[in-house]
């Protein structure tokens, strides 16, 4: 399997274009060279650095010697922190992946959001735990967003406008591609 470094130094040479195709690797399950969700992790941060975006590439967080927790990645961007949990399941996500990121943001300055990137989605269960986080610290990015987000080369932005709706209203899972359809 591969390491960390090899996977960043694999991600480095691809651009939005490769990013477009190994997202359609990702939705059909067929990622060769990428360990199980390596492939998502990567992507999205990847994405994030192609738009100008500092990220810091997955990373354990060790204490006295044992692993507390494994970070997928963190993504600073006009000024704020975001830590990224990808899961590229072949199910909508439940609480877990929320609940888990709800943690390791309680260890962190206030002002740090999380965002999980789900390739299929949230229950609506996830989407409900996620609404009722105190202070509202969570995004939910589902696949067709970053879909949407990765061919129109637009992932900051989009972070902005859920960022702001989720800031107005409150919501943590607004859908950014409802503009394109309207």
């Amino acid at each position: 399997m591969a390491t960390g470094k090899e996977y960043e130094a694999k991600i480095a040479n691809y651009n939005w274009d490769d990013l477009i195709q190994l997202w359609s690797e990702i939705e059909s399950g067929d990622t060769p060279g990428w360990g199980a969700g390596k492939a998502l992790e990567y992507l999205v941060l990847r994405a994030f650095e192609l738009d100008s975006a500092e990220v810091t590439w997955p990373y354990s967080v060790r204490v006295d010697g044992d692993e507390l927790e494994q970070i997928d990645g963190v993504v600073y961007s006009e000024g704020l922190a975001y830590i990224i949990e990808c899961k590229d399941e072949c199910e909508a996500v439940d609480i877990l992946p929320i609940a888990k990121l709800r943690n390791q943001l309680l260890r962190r300055p206030a002002t740090i959001t999380g965002i999980v990137f789900s390739r299929k989605g949230f229950t609506p269960n996830a989407v409900k735990l996620a609404r009722l986080v105190s202070p509202q610290t969570i995004l939910l990015w589902e696949g067709e967003e970053i879909k949407y987000s990765l061919q129109n080369k637009c992932i900051i932005r989009s972070l902005v406008k859920k960022s702001r709706h989720c800031i107005e209203h409150g919501l943590p899972d607004y859908n950014i591609t409802i503009e394109a359809k309207i």
